[in-house]
């Protein structure tokens, strides 16, 4: 899969550490958990209404904030 057809959940689980130093590999770690996680998603509406209503492992939506820039760098 090419990085620019690659989703945001595909990407996060590339961030995936079981040490989980930093905190978006906190977040891929816990997405990855979600069993309801919009793992097709490209866009970022989308994925931050899941987050926001849903996700209370994230403590901060900067963290998605961050993550998601990255994302769109990788692309």
């Amino acid at each position: 899969m090419s990085s620019k057809s690659r989703t945001f959940y595909g990407w996060l689980m590339t961030n995936r550490n079981p040490v989980a130093a930093t905190e978006i590999q906190q977040f891929a770690n816990n997405a990855f958990l979600d069993q309801s996680f919009p793992k097709q998603s490209t866009d970022f509406d989308e994925l931050s209404n899941y987050l926001e209503g849903s996700a209370s492992y994230l403590m901060s939506m900067t963290i998605f904030d961050e993550a998601w820039s990255e994302y769109q760098a990788s692309r």
